[in-house]
């Protein structure tokens, strides 16, 4: 008898342990079968480590971007397209990870849940839509010329991305052999996307975040006036500015980019002030675009010098920052202090479990939004000049980061952001193009970003 019972505990016993796996196992098939049903080795849809079955991928006006044709991946005729797109697409072999054939896989191939590739999508039907505008990033990757860089463009009310474009890029249809991709110089940081993930120094760009800290922190800082004769001296080290401006109040003083104005602001601030502002702004998180997950902006403002805090307020420290951030906060400014989170995938796709909504990441209070979109158009309209941005009524800020010398030269990161202030133009554009031997933010950058909204504005029928 007590054989017996020891026998009947043994089989409970196993017949228990049989189901709690049962249960781990169809736990982690639920949260990770979409990641095991999409790799490499599954014959299905991929061969010889490229992907091969899948549906196709779509821009925002349904151009085919990518498909399967005759058990290949087929993308587009046009070599600029092919280029401007290849860190949203991504290449056949999944190696730009932060494409939306690596995140978005499971959507291309029709992965289900319950019948697992119950249904993989033919490679000529849609298997996702795209903000992405192939036309206008075929004109933002030209208007690089040939400079490393990005340009990125979305909508501050709707989230939707019609550009993101990262240069070095190569063709997905003929890719170089790899050790190329991987040895030449040209070719250097080519699997990131330098919109999302490329951290750069902000140059006067960051003038912008000292400014909305000085208007959250100095009760009279719009009536103030400095003098800047060129240069001054800060705990024995010396601040240089690009010019002479003589007497300035502060909108003058963001107007010239003047960085004894703001090295003086920076200063007063303190490194707690601007460090609260940099929280605020989201600077210490990730930000998205949908399932792409930007870096995060490196800053370390603690215990440092007046004189270094002085060039940290002018964007000449150690801060870097990726453009997408700086995009995202001038696009917060623009829909008056909201922060909308930047798409990629088309709100009318087939897959719409696929859109992501990200939290707010940056809060800017609506009073200090509407200041510094004031501001912001100031430089245009005063500085820059209207005639940059025919019929856009634009704002903005230039930057021209000094990366030290090359046979003589001053290297600069050239960067422009801005958006249109125009009810029926509701963008915003990050321009920067990397360690250029002559050239600013004004004489480059604003072109660039001007080629690529006024594409956009002529395809949308504006007038």
């Amino acid at each position: 008898m007590k054989r017996v019972l020891n026998r009947t505990y043994a089989v409970f016993i196993l017949i228990s342990v049989f189901f709690v796996l049962l249960g781990i196992l169809g736990f982690r098939y639920w949260a990770h079968g979409a990641e095991w049903a999409v790799k490499s080795l599954n014959g299905h849809i991929f061969h010889a480590g490229s992907l091969t079955n899948a549906g196709a991928v779509l821009d925002s006006k349904g151009e085919v971007l990518v498909s399967t044709v005759d058990g290949k991946r087929v993308y587009n005729d046009s070599y600029y397209k092919r280029l401007s797109t290849l860190h949203v697409v991504g290449d056949k072999s999944g190696i730009i990870s932060s494409s939306v054939q690596s995140l978005y896989r499971s959507a291309l191939v029709g992965y289900n849940r319950v019948d697992g590739l119950y249904n993989t999508i033919n490679g000529n039907e849609p298997g996702l839509t795209l903000t992405i505008d192939a036309e206008v990033s075929s004109v933002a990757y030209q208007a690089l010329n040939g400079a490393k860089g990005a340009i990125m463009v979305y909508n501050y009310k709707t989230g939707e991305v019609p550009c993101m474009v990262s240069s070095p890029a190569f063709d997905p249809s003929d890719p170089p052999d790899s050790t190329k991709l991987d040895n030449d110089s040209r070719y250097e940081g080519v699997y990131i996307n330098r919109c999302s993930n490329g951290l750069f120094t902000p140059g006067s760009t960051m003038k912008i975040v000292t400014a909305i800290s000085a208007l959250e922190n100095i009760p009279d800082i719009e009536n103030r006036t400095w003098t800047c004769n060129g240069s001054v001296e800060v705990g024995g080290d010396i601040i240089k500015c690009s010019g002479k401006h003589g007497k300035v109040n502060f909108e003058k003083a963001l107007n010239c980019s003047c960085n004894i104005v703001f090295s003086d602001i920076a200063i007063e601030l303190g490194s707690k002030k601007l460090i609260s502002t940099m929280k605020e702004l989201g600077m210490n998180t990730n930000l998205t675009v949908g399932k792409i997950k930007g870096s995060k902006c490196s800053y370390n403002l603690k215990g440092i010098k007046d004189s270094e805090l002085g060039w940290a307020g002018v964007g000449q420290y150690k801060t870097l920052v990726t453009p997408l951030h700086m995009l995202s906060i001038v696009g917060t400014i623009a829909n008056g202090g909201a922060y909308v989170s930047p798409q990629i995938v088309n709100s009318s796709s087939t897959v719409k479990e696929y859109i992501e909504k990200a939290v707010p990441k940056i809060t800017i209070d609506p009073e200090i939004a509407s200041k510094m979109d004031l501001l912001l158009r100031s430089n245009v309209k005063n500085y820059y000049g209207d005639r940059k941005f025919p019929n856009l009524q634009m704002t903005g800020k230039t930057g021209s980061a000094e990366r030290g010398k090359e046979n003589g030269y001053v290297l600069r990161h050239c960067w422009y952001v801005g958006y249109s202030q125009r009810d029926d133009f509701p963008y915003a554009v990050v321009v920067i193009m990397e360690n250029l031997k002559s050239g600013s933010g004004y004489s480059v950058a604003i072109p660039a970003a001007n080629k690529v909204l006024q594409k956009l504005f002529s395809i949308k029928g504006l007038k």
